[in-house]
């Protein structure tokens, strides 16, 4: 699902459902970091670094710990760039080497309306309106809770070029699906904030996908190198 959302040097791993095994153990210093958390919260630990683990091996690097920086962000082995995202019944990483892409950022969420008042917390006023006209075109989709994923992938994509916090409010996403197409499409984040350098230029916005599949939606950005 999360593979078709990016370009092809892009290596993906996901685990759709919990059929209860148990995950690859994880590394001493990484399980020191979730001791003292909820049984769910350590699963889920487990299985996105597994996933990631896979994605390594699928690019020819050693595994390593995967432990947890700034703001929670997964901390890479040298020359690569990644993400990683978890929710309810899946989980998900994606790695490319550095020299492929700048930054990656994705984010998997129920496919359901979010909960009441959240949507006020996290959108402008003219993505609200922008939301209102696609839930009338399109009602099969909980435009409102893509909208929360794209927000969570522009994050993710973010904060490993400029190591600062984005708010919510701080990027003006417009949603589209693709014609003739009713579960997917893309998205561009304009960012309200100066940008990151990237290539020596100076991003002024990202550009994503999206899809609604398997009782889920599931949102990506790739950065290049040279952007505009």
């Amino acid at each position: 699902m999360i593979e078709e959302l990016l370009p092809p040097e892009v290596v993906a791993v996901e685990v759709l459902g919990d059929d209860g095994s148990e995950p690859a153990p994880l590394y001493p210093e990484e399980a020191a970091v979730v001791a003292q958390a909820v049984a769910k919260r350590r699963r889920e630990f487990a299985l996105v670094r597994a996933c990631a683990r896979r994605a390594m091996e699928k690019l020819g690097v050693p595994p390593a710990p995967l432990l947890p920086g700034e703001r929670g962000a997964p901390g890479w082995p040298a020359g690569l760039v990644g993400s990683m995202t978890h929710c309810d019944g899946y989980c998900a990483a994606v790695l490319v080497r550095a020299g492929e892409l700048a930054s990656l950022g994705i984010d998997a969420e129920p496919h359901g309306p979010l909960p009441e008042g959240v949507l006020d917390a996290v959108s402008l006023p003219v993505e609200a309106v922008r939301l209102r006209a696609l839930a009338q075109e399109r009602p099969g989709v909980h435009w409102d809770r893509l909208l929360f994923s794209a927000k969570e992938s522009v994050y993710k994509a973010w904060f490993p070029l400029t190591g600062q916090w984005l708010e919510f409010t701080e990027a003006d996403i417009e949603v589209f699906h693709d014609p003739g197409e009713r579960l997917h499409g893309g998205f561009r984040a304009e960012l309200l904030v100066p940008g990151p350098l990237v290539g020596g230029r100076r991003v002024s916005h990202f550009e994503g996908r999206w899809t609604v599949q398997r009782g889920l939606v599931a949102t990506a950005i790739s950065v290049p190198h040279t952007t505009t």
